[in-house]
């Protein structure tokens, strides 16, 4: 289905998901296109990204952020044209990079919001490569990983967003840089097209066992956006004085309960110790937000000059956001994953 100019299409939250969400937790309605007022911008949105993030704000568990309540709109960050304006600095036509939710239409003060004049290159990017995994990305490996050329950097998620992005920057480095992905085509594009030293399948029988013989000067920067099993195999390697940033844990977004096995905690506050290493979370708009510019000019001459590749997964239809989340938190995704809103 195409947007119309008589409502608004919106995925609503109908109730909090226990362990993977599935068909009955979002609820598709239509009510009238929203009204810009005096001082507010009318948006109509064009592409929705979908993160991982998303996941946790299903939750009414505590966390850094407030959960979206039940009936209201799924958050999501959206790119979008502007179709009436009474903010200074926006006009009809503008394509903006916004924070719209799962719905057709939006209205915006124009707090947050980047203009990105009336004829953007690739629009779609700037929830990608140029928007927030991008950030997280390179503001990730260079303020709390700070590589120094001939390291050895490990990246999970390497063919997704921020992770083929961190390994990229990594190479830009002057690093050695390792990824893991699941399956034999993702690795096969994160060595082949992404320039990657080497990448490891985390799906395979021996992982453990090439993911040492894949870093045999073991690991001094590990990008973490997954966790689980594969943190497990990478804690080992770890060097002296490494720096482990974490953006995330995908693995653990629909758990319901602590995993198996003995509790590793200690085993974990041990290496901190003895190996003096360096492990920091980071909320990336919360935390360097304020370098977005310095990021924005770097990573734009990257990109033009190519030295930053991007693969973007469209999928048409905001019908198809909810099964296409899902599968995101499966680990299905190939690169970015954008909703395609309008035909």
């Amino acid at each position: 289905m195409t947007q119309s100019r008589q409502e608004n299409r919106r995925f609503v939250l109908a109730e909090r998901p226990h362990g993977e969400p599935d068909a009955n937790t979002l609820r598709l309605e239509t009510s009238d296109i929203p009204k810009a007022g005096k001082g507010e911008m009318l948006l109509q949105n064009e592409f929705l990204s979908l993160d991982p993030y998303m996941r946790g704000r299903m939750s009414d568990a505590p966390s850094y952020a407030d959960p979206v309540g039940i009936g209201e709109v799924m958050i999501g960050g959206t790119v979008a044209r502007v179709v009436t304006s009474d903010v200074e600095g926006f006009k009809e036509g503008d394509w903006v990079q916004a924070f719209g939710g799962w719905q057709d239409y939006a209205v915006s003060d124009g707090k947050g919001i980047i203009n990105m004049g009336s004829n953007p290159e690739n629009p779609s990017w700037a929830l990608g490569v140029l928007g927030m995994p991008g950030l997280t990305a390179w503001a990730g490996l260079t303020q709390i990983g700070q590589p120094k050329a001939g390291e050895t950097i490990v990246v999970a998620g390497a063919s997704g967003p921020v992770g083929a992005t961190v390994g990229q920057i990594g190479k830009i480095l002057g690093c050695r840089v390792v990824g893991i992905a699941g399956g034999a085509e993702k690795c096969g594009h994160v060595v082949n097209t992404l320039g990657f030293d080497a990448c490891v399948d985390y799906k395979a029988d021996g992982f453990r066992d090439a993911l040492k013989d894949a870093t045999p000067d073991g690991i001094d920067v590990y990008f973490e956006n997954v966790g689980g099993a594969v943190f497990d195999a990478v804690l080992p390697l770890l060097n002296t004085g490494a720096r482990v940033p974490v953006c995330g844990l995908i693995s653990q977004y629909n758990a319901t309960s602590l995993p198996d096995g003995p509790d590793r905690l200690s085993l974990l506050m041990r290496a901190i110790l003895t190996k003096r290493m360096t492990m920091r979370g980071f909320i990336v708009f919360d935390d360097f937000g304020h370098l977005y510019p310095d990021f924005a000019n770097q990573m734009g001459e990257w990109v033009r000059d190519d030295r930053i590749k991007y693969r973007e997964e469209m999928i048409a239809g905001l019908e198809q956001a909810p099964e296409a989340f899902i599968g995101l938190l499966r680990g299905d995704a190939f690169g970015k994953r954008v909703i395609k809103l309008n035909d």
